[in-house]
């Protein structure tokens, strides 16, 4: 008998002494233990940066182009434009034709097949005053001479750009998709070029610049990321496409075995190229335009409810998003691409995909333009 009460006493002390210690537990921020520390231009676990992109007529708001995002929707925390260091390459699609000089689509209006690009009409307008800019920098070709240092003087001419810029945070995509075929990037050479691109930058006293290491999202292992990774202290920000077989992408685990922020850097509902790739993972049809409403909603269910649950199910490492508003099939760049070339993915095509739009980005955690977004960025 007093062997079962002095048990009885030992379970009472043991609950109790639990219950006390759940009471003690505390936040790391409340009992002095050092808050995480955030990447460059992070913002709090939760919140996401919106961006949009990805030329000129899709984004729209400019005095030459208003039918594109700017002009259907609030204005986004940020955009998303390209340039490159390619000088000499020339590339064709259909009967368009473009050689590339280097820094092309920054000061005037380029346009390599993927429409018209040209940031400095986007910095000239006021629509776009408190929107963060990101750039993907591509360097098909040329990732050799970057490396060995031939092209220099346009690494020096971007980083002169960015002081340009002032305070205004940019996210620089160094050789976006690395390890996609169609860019034909060695991975050795890929990695020294990236490296030399940000220590010339950083030589500059370049500020205002957060350095995202992107993936194609698709087809990688965790070994193959590990291979092309340049470095904890050459990438801020971890990033990759989330396209129709988004499931395959494995760049969110990586993220995380790094301590990084994830970017969705590339985002719009594309068709199944079954003959490339068997296993891709929605039910969209090899035509797809938001403008047809049976369409419209198939593309909501098998495409922009899974992506915004892949950010609601990751807010500590999911930080920011960038949907591609366009209209792939006008682009000869992208008539000629098995996954693009029957796509139209304007979000305004469609009042009821436009509605669902605007109520998921209404929410707070998306950040949007606003005069205190910068300060809020740089102050995380």
């Amino acid at each position: 008998m007093k062997s079962r009460i002095y048990l009885l006493i030992l379970i009472t002390i043991s609950l109790q002494a639990c219950r006390n210690s759940e009471k003690n537990v505390q936040p790391q921020e409340e009992i002095g233990l050092p808050a995480k520390k955030l990447a460059k231009f992070e913002p709090h676990d939760g919140e996401v940066i919106l961006f949009v992109g990805q030329e000129l007529d899709a984004i729209g708001g400019t005095e030459h182009d208003q039918n594109g995002y700017f002009d259907h929707f609030d204005a986004p925390g940020g955009f998303t434009m390209y340039t490159d260091i390619m000088p000499g390459l020339t590339e064709t699609f259909l009967d368009h034709s473009f050689t590339y000089s280097g820094l092309n689509g920054i000061w005037e209006t380029d346009d390599w097949g993927d429409g018209p690009n040209n940031i400095s009409l986007q910095l000239a307008d006021a629509d776009f005053e408190n929107s963060v800019l990101a750039i993907g920098l591509a360097i098909i070709d040329n990732e050799e001479k970057i490396a060995s240092g031939e092209h220099d003087v346009y690494i020096k001419k971007l980083g002169n750009f960015f002081h340009e810029l002032g305070k205004r945070p940019v996210f620089l995509r160094i050789g976006f998709e690395f390890a996609g075929p169609w860019n034909r990037y060695d991975r050795e050479s890929y990695i020294l070029a990236y490296r030399r691109i940000k220590d010339l930058l950083d030589e500059q006293g370049v500020s205002n610049v957060a350095y995202v290491w992107q993936s194609k999202g698709f087809g990688n292992t965790i070994a193959d990321l590990e291979a092309w990774y340049p470095g904890d202290d050459y990438v801020d920000w971890c990033g990759y496409s989330f396209f129709s077989n988004y499931k395959q992408a494995k760049m969110v685990k990586f993220a995380q075995s790094k301590e990084k922020p994830v970017f969705i850097a590339e985002a719009t509902p594309t068709s199944i190229d079954w003959e490339n790739d068997p296993e891709g993972n929605t039910g969209l049809t090899k035509e797809f335009l938001l403008s047809n409403p049976e369409q419209a909603q198939m593309a909501w269910e098998e495409w922009f409810v899974p992506f915004f649950n892949t950010i609601d199910t990751h807010p500590e490492t999911i930080k920011a998003i960038s949907y591609i508003n366009g209209n792939w099939r006008a682009k000869p760049r992208w008539k000629v691409n098995p996954t693009f070339k029957n796509i139209d993915a304007r979000l305004q095509l469609s009042k009821e995909i436009s509605e669902r739009w605007k109520e998921e980005t209404g929410k707070a955690k998306y950040l949007k333009a606003s005069p205190d977004l910068f300060a809020r960025l740089y102050n995380n």
